[in-house]
């Protein structure tokens, strides 16, 4: 994704650090489910690791301070693809998974889920739309009837 010319200007590093220091945090409290999560679980989630990183030594504790704050307020592209990324993740893991272990509200929510977070880029729209033509294929190929 980041050699597209779309990702031209975007610091590559800077995106992969956001998705190591993301999935750390997940580390600490678990990887919630999506269609569980809520406000409190980010808030905690935020919380615990901006603890963790507070022992850190400098420079890396800025670094990294600056890094978490990036990402939660999602407005660099850096933080937006690193979003995003996180998002596609999700979906891709979920496709791969045996459709035997879906909930109902995950055949919605796979369609759904993450469409915001692509929206400002031509190709991140693209995969989410690959990702949704995967959906829907395995859903139809493994006859699973969809239930509401």
């Amino acid at each position: 994704v980041l050699e597209e010319e779309e990702f031209q200007s975007v610091d590559g590093k800077k995106v992969l650090e956001m998705c190591l220091i993301h999935d750390l945090g997940e580390s600490f409290l678990g990887d919630i489910p999506a269609f569980e999560k809520n406000k409190g679980n980010s808030k905690d989630e935020y919380e615990t690791i901006t603890a963790w990183v507070d022992s850190f030594e400098e420079p890396v504790r800025s670094r990294w301070l600056a890094l978490l704050g990036e990402m939660k307020e999602k407005k660099t592209a850096e933080a937006k693809l690193y979003k995003a990324l996180d998002k596609m993740e999700a979906l891709i893991s979920h496709d791969e998974a045996d459709i035997g272990t879906w909930l109902p509200l995950e055949y919605d929510l796979q369609i759904t889920y993450g469409r915001d977070e692509v929206g400002h880029s031509p190709t991140l729209t693209a995969i989410k739309d690959y990702v949704d033509d995967w959906t829907r294929e395995k859903i139809a190929t493994e006859g699973v009837e969809k239930s509401k």
